[in-house]
């Protein structure tokens, strides 16, 4: 049986908490509906997957949007669609990171775990999150007409994923992959002492 790593465990929550700030900080952009907000909250998560593993990273996910429940306005389905997005970005990297531990691996996987993220993003607002939303809270019609007030030729909403959010979700994966590239050497050693 594997021992429990209590350190990785307590920073875990740690950031967990770091997440929810950062999570609360969210702006949005011009070029995307004013619901899609951008934040960086998934850096902490990458910095605790490539520290101490992926599960590590995924419990951070898991523990910013349970604090994130307490001030929803998306009866927690913003918040499920976010931690799933959030799990696709950390466990790839993690996971090619801790096969053979390098800034390489560490980019790649970063890479891999963008992109992972912006099509999970599609998937998971397509099947999950926008059907949800249909049901308890916006007419199918009210979010495609945010996405046409953008771009009248949208016709659909698969379409208005792939156009806006699949390529906003993986930049927002690379610049979160980018912030943890410059704070992750120096933060690496205090994290693990």
């Amino acid at each position: 049986m594997k021992k429990i790593n209590l350190r990785a465990l307590v920073v875990s929550a740690l950031m967990g908490t770091v997440g929810f700030v950062l999570m609360v900080l969210e702006f949005g952009i011009p070029l995307v509906p004013n619901f899609i907000k951008f934040d960086v909250s998934e850096l902490p998560a990458l910095i605790a997957s490539f520290a101490f593993g992926p599960l590590y990273g995924v419990m951070v996910c898991f523990i910013k949007n349970v604090l994130h429940l307490f001030i929803t306005n998306t009866a927690g389905v913003g918040e499920l669609a976010n931690f799933l997005m959030g799990c696709f970005l950390v466990v790839p990297a993690g996971l090619i990171y801790r096969r053979k531990k390098g800034r390489g691996s560490a980019l790649v996987g970063a890479l891999i775990g963008s992109v992972a993220m912006g099509f999970a993003c599609v998937l998971i607002n397509y099947f999950i999150t926008y059907p949800i939303y249909y049901k308890i809270m916006i007419p199918e019609e009210v979010i495609l007409n945010a996405y046409r007030a953008i771009l009248p030729a949208v016709n659909s909403i698969f379409e208005s994923l792939l156009i806006f959010n699949l390529p906003f979700t993986t930049a927002k994966g690379i610049i979160v992959s980018l912030f943890c590239f410059l704070i992750y050497k120096k933060l690496s050693s205090i994290l693990k002492r």
